[in-house]
């Protein structure tokens, strides 16, 4: 992990992070432990869940972000360990490659369902608790896939473009309420899925040959300006997406 910068307002929170047992939202987990925050943990993958859980001292839940209907019961049961969410990451997400020409209807639902739902009902789920304290932060991660219209992906790019537009809506929705609504749109971040699935010695220098700076995007490039977002440091902004990608998007 990189140096962070120090946030005394991160020591006060209580963040939710969705899809954070592995990959960028493990980095924002334990990000946030360094903080001093409370972190609720929720993920599919129970086994990394727990790992990092007994790591970081975050409380970990695991729970399908498909289930609309029973997310906000198993954030409600976070809540209780953590205290009310001040701070919302919306990071639980799936890139998977696909066929447009094979496409189906089910594949289309399950695509918006990983990928874009959950943003909407996390958000729904702790809003209330945020305007009570007099406001707080949701942050939704986006991709920088649609702004390019990467082929193969139409699910998960279809899906991302969506939170530029639910990031405005829900700005204005809730900014009466004292809550802040932003997105953070990584570029090409390296992960160990990334790697294990699609990187290959042709695609990396792909993206070196097409990123202004020269050097591989990781999860610890995107989490401070989480943090940044997340904390009392930005607390004019709202309605906005901050990219970080190297430079990728310039071509």
């Amino acid at each position: 992990m990189t140096e962070l910068a120090h946030y005394p307002s991160l020591a006060r929170a209580s963040v939710l992070v969705t899809g954070g047992a592995t990959g960028l939202g493990a980095d924002v987990v334990r990000a946030m432990r360094t903080q001093g925050a409370q972190v609720g943990v929720l993920d599919i993958d129970a086994e990394a869940g727990a790992e990092l859980a007994a790591e970081t001292g975050a409380h970990f839940r695991r729970a399908d972000m498909r289930d609309l209907e029973a997310l906000p019961q198993v954030i409600s049961q976070l809540a209780d360990a953590t205290g009310p969410f001040s701070v919302l990451v919306n990071n639980a997400a799936r890139d998977d490659r696909h066929d447009f020409a094979n496409l189906t209807p089910d594949y289309w639902r399950e695509c918006l369902a990983t990928n874009l739902s959950h943003h909407v009902f996390a958000a729904q789920a702790v809003a209330p608790g945020m305007a009570a304290a007099g406001g707080g932060s949701i942050i939704n991660m986006g991709s920088i896939s649609w702004m390019r219209g990467r082929p193969g992906m139409l699910g998960y790019t279809t899906a991302k473009a969506a939170i530029h537009g639910l990031t405005r809506t829900l700005a204005q929705e809730l900014g009466p309420q004292g809550i802040r609504v932003n997105s953070v749109v990584p570029g090409a971040i390296l992960t160990e899925r990334q790697a294990k699935l699609w990187l290959t010695p042709e695609k990396n220098a792909e993206f070196l040959a097409l990123q202004a700076l020269k050097f591989r995007l990781e999860p610890k490039h995107v989490t401070p300006m989480v943090l940044f977002l997340a904390s009392d440091a930005s607390a004019g902004c709202t309605g906005q997406d901050f990219i970080v990608d190297a430079g990728l998007t310039l071509n």
